[in-house]
């Protein structure tokens, strides 16, 4: 098989989506792989150590494209759309439930995109979320501890406090991989930190695992208006996997928080869990609204690119691995997983959440494999 992975175009991200010992575990099984020039040389690995590893540099974006499976990290940017080809295996992650843009391009290409956001494992987690979803949670405390300083338009509020002074709070919706990663940073750092859940069992194990430090609550409309209130900073850590986030933080929570306090939404990805998040980006990763500061950046792990992608890559190496050597159709009928992933194929969206919440006709996985095979 004949494999492209282009360097990225989004602002500010410098991921990359195989390391160069991806690359030399597919060239070892007879693969070709073609690494556009430059693709990870940001965060320390050069043209030459790819082609040491018996990648193909490519000068430019087209040649990475060209091939049967593309592996990336983000989703394609409008400037990559005609890149895209029929029957051609992308392998990234996607977030399509709040762009349609994207999807119309994907469906009128008829690329077959597999998102690792939706792909699960035996347990049914999702297995290529959770390290990008570790890395945000953990940034998510670094960015609002900056975001609350007097010089990013904060309050100025120390979230460890002093000795004497009172530590900040840190309310953190959501107890999943998110936000459990964020709790852990914000009491590293001496927080008053809550964690709000609609799962009392989540939240059991929450509390077996921080003890009394973290303070736990369950997630209804009143706590969440109370605590929103008293925070300092407030993170968004919600996720229906395939959907839109539902706006669970009102305009008017906004406009009850304390002004200068800092609002962190890791769910923009998914089109935000706050009403008033737009995406941002590392050049710009702020905005004001209700007196609120707002942190919105849609690739959150980019800006710590090198850890990330190792994160990354040694999640969905085993995928593509596999990919590779079976073929994709035999890969997807092979690998329930795997076809969870499977978001469009062929002009047809296969995942069902994407398909209500952008008004498609929803065709199962399963069924569209059938149909595409003679």
């Amino acid at each position: 098989m004949r494999i492209g992975v282009p360097k990225e175009v989004k602002i500010q991200e410098y991921r990359v989506g195989l390391l160069p010992a991806g690359v030399s575990a597919l060239v070892g099984m007879g693969h070709e792989v073609v690494v556009e020039s430059k693709a990870g040389s940001r965060i320390g690995y050069p043209d030459e150590v790819y082609r040491q590893a018996g990648a193909a540099i490519a000068p430019s974006p087209e040649a990475a494209w060209d091939t049967d499976l593309v592996v990336k990290v983000k989703e394609p940017q409008p400037q990559e759309y005609d890149f895209l080809r029929p029957g051609q295996l992308l392998f990234t992650y996607l977030h399509l439930a709040p762009a349609p843009d994207l999807t119309k391009a994907l469906l009128e290409h008829e690329t077959i995109g597999i998102a690792y956001e939706t792909v699960t494992d035996a347990q049914g987690a999702l297995p290529l979320l959770t390290p990008m979803s570790e890395v945000a949670g953990r940034l998510s405390v670094q960015a609002g501890a900056t975001a609350l300083q007097m010089i990013d338009g904060g309050i100025g509020t120390l979230l460890g406090g002093v000795p004497g002074v009172a530590p900040g709070k840190v309310l953190i919706l959501g107890g999943g991989v998110v936000g459990t990663q964020a709790a852990r940073m914000a009491l590293g750092l001496g927080a008053d930190v809550s964690i709000l859940d609609i799962n009392l069992q989540r939240l059991r194990q929450l509390d077996d695992l921080f003890g009394p430090r973290l303070k736990t609550r369950h997630a209804d409309r009143h706590t969440l208006e109370t605590l929103s209130r008293e925070a300092d900073l407030l993170i968004g850590a919600v996720l229906i996997p395939g959907r839109q986030a539902p706006k669970l933080i009102s305009r008017e929570m906004v406009r009850g928080m304390k002004p200068g306090t800092v609002l962190v939404d890791v769910a923009i990805d998914q089109g935000g869990c706050a009403e008033t998040s737009r995406p941002t980006t590392h050049e710009q990763p702020t905005y004001v609204e209700e007196g609120v500061v707002h942190y919105c950046v849609s690739n959150m792990p980019g800006a710590v690119a090198r850890t990330s992608t190792q994160a990354l890559t040694q999640a969905t190496l085993p995928y593509v691995l596999e990919i590779a050597g079976k073929g994709w159709t035999r890969a997807l009928q092979e690998n329930a997983g795997l076809l969870a992933g499977l978001n469009v194929f062929r002009g047809m969206v296969t995942n069902r959440a994407v398909a209500e919440d952008l008004g498609f006709t929803y065709v199962a996985p399963e069924e569209a494999l059938k149909q595409a095979l003679p």
